[in-house]
């Protein structure tokens, strides 16, 4: 693995997300980084299994 490029004005934040599973709505604390005014979850809200940082995956503010 190596380094490519570090993305600046980047800033790590702790969300309070909630999500649809299914009828029921839940919510928990979720790990993302906040990049040009969007927010990209690093791991997922149910089970805290990590995801990619990619535009399918932001959440709109």
């Amino acid at each position: 693995m190596k380094i490519i490029k570090v993305l600046e004005n980047t800033e790590l934040v702790v969300v309070d997300l909630e999500v649809n599973l299914g009828k029921e709505i839940r919510n928990g604390l979720t790990l993302c980084v906040k990049y040009k005014g969007e927010y990209y979850p690093l791991n997922t809200a149910h089970d805290g299994r990590p995801i990619l940082m990619n535009k399918e995956n932001v959440i709109k503010n």
